[in-house]
């Protein structure tokens, strides 16, 4: 368990006001000026030490992300911060915007200043009114105290923060198709390479993190690489926003050190599986993209990127989504099939057409069941969306599936139960 005074987000529920003055109390802003004096290089060989992995799903190292941007500065750099949170199950970054808003945005500026960015934008689920909101009141705030703007704090640094709406796309949470909705075009995904560190915003370098990877960085440089990987698990380093939703009793999110176990978290935060933890069926470990774990999975499993590799899952965004046994989980795939095929793009013929089928495929064995020919057909169709999409949507339409064939298949092959309740 995490010890109060290694929190980061210590105002996550939103019990003190988000704004400046309260920020201030809380240690944010602390030893600005002493940061924007240290090299660049040198920020980033910090956040490599401390192993931060990113807060958005992929958990690639954010330092050796930083590292890609070119080190000449002759054409503008850009830092984007993506906030659009589309993952079902995931709803961290948006308790950070509305009660942590100022941990961001001096995110931004530190990040901005070690990768040579003085332009940041953060792109913004537009859904996130009230968030978005909190979110512009902050960075004025920020503006008016000079620790955004021409020359910060005495420094040599000029930095400015924009807000930008996005238009609520699943597919705009990748990283260049993000990119592509902030230039004013239809987000779909760039081919790489080249990558956003060489041509990325309107053909300049770009680096791309999510919030909450962004927001922890002040706290790391204030407290150091050392502090940060004590917590957690060796390569899986640091504290994470667990977001515990479905079937418990007390639906929450949590910040707790990677590494923490699966049934901990349930108990402990959320009130338990409702029913009782022996009437769980499964948990969805890292936001609906991620194959489910079984309830024999679920007793031991850690919380953490290898981890749940290992158990042949993924900590994702670390949305968790408990099943329990009131559900038919069927019906909770299928649900999940018609969310992707809603969102795909279209731009690439596997994910256009297959997203389809498996949404048809699933709805038919959920009503009528399914011979062992029909399941071994599925599994075959998901293995060619798979890895063959410019982005993941395709990975993300068939993993949860696969999680199903993989754990379920005997329950498939059953004739369906009258349960319509879905997670």
């Amino acid at each position: 368990m995490i010890k109060k005074d290694n929190l980061i987000f210590k105002n996550l529920y939103g019990r003190n006001d988000p704004f400046l003055k309260s920020a201030l109390q809380r240690g944010d802003w602390k030893d600005i000026k002493k940061i924007l004096k240290k090299d660049p290089q040198e920020i980033i060989n910090i956040i490599k030490e401390s192993g931060l992995r990113g807060r958005g799903g992929a958990g690639f190292s954010t330092g050796m992300k930083w590292d890609f941007m070119p080190k000449s500065r002759d054409k503008q750099h850009y830092l984007v911060i993506n906030a659009d949170e589309g993952e079902p199950g995931t709803c961290k970054d948006r308790d950070i915007i509305r009660n942590e808003p100022h941990k961001l945005i001096e995110g931004c500026l530190i990040s901005g200043y070690a990768i040579g960015a003085t332009k940041c934008y953060i792109y913004v689920r537009g859904e996130f009114l009230n968030e978005a909101s909190i979110l512009q009141k902050a960075i004025d705030e920020a503006y008016s105290n000079n620790l955004l703007g021409k020359k910060i704090k005495g420094s040599n640094f000029d930095f400015d923060l924009y807000l930008h709406y996005g238009s609520g796309a699943y597919v705009c949470g990748e990283e260049t198709a993000l990119i592509e909705s902030l230039e004013g075009k239809k987000g779909q995904p760039r081919l790489k390479p080249p990558f956003p560190a060489s041509v990325g915003l309107y053909g300049m370098p770009t680096t791309v993190n999510n919030v909450e990877t962004i927001a922890v960085v002040p706290t790391i440089m204030r407290r150091g690489h050392d502090w940060f990987s004590s917590l957690g698990r060796k390569n899986n380093t640091g504290s994470k926003i667990f977001c515990i939703s479905g079937h418990v009793n007390t639906p929450c999110n949590v910040e707790e050190e990677l590494g923490v176990p699966l049934k901990y978290l349930i108990q402990k935060y959320a009130g338990d599986v409702i029913g009782g933890w022996d009437n769980l069926q499964a948990i969805i470990p890292g936001g609906s993209s991620v194959p489910l774990l079984p309830k024999n999975l679920c007793e031991d499993v850690l919380m953490d990127f290898d981890s749940l590799k290992d158990a042949g899952s993924a900590l994702g965004t670390a949305g968790i989504i408990v099943i329990n046994k009131n559900t038919n989980i069927t019906k909770v795939i299928l649900r999940l099939s018609e969310f992707y095929k809603h969102e795909s793009c279209g731009q690439c013929t596997p994910c256009r057409e297959g997203t389809g089928w498996l949404m048809r495929m699933m709805d038919r064995i959920y009503k009528n069941g399914a011979t062992v020919e029909e399941l071994e057909l599925l599994q075959e169709v998901t293995k060619q969306i798979e890895g063959h999409t410019i982005c993941a949507l395709g990975d993300a339409a068939a993993w949860p599936i696969q999680g199903l064939l993989k754990h379920f298949k005997n329950d498939l092959l059953k004739k369906p139960k009258k349960i319509d309740k879905v997670a």
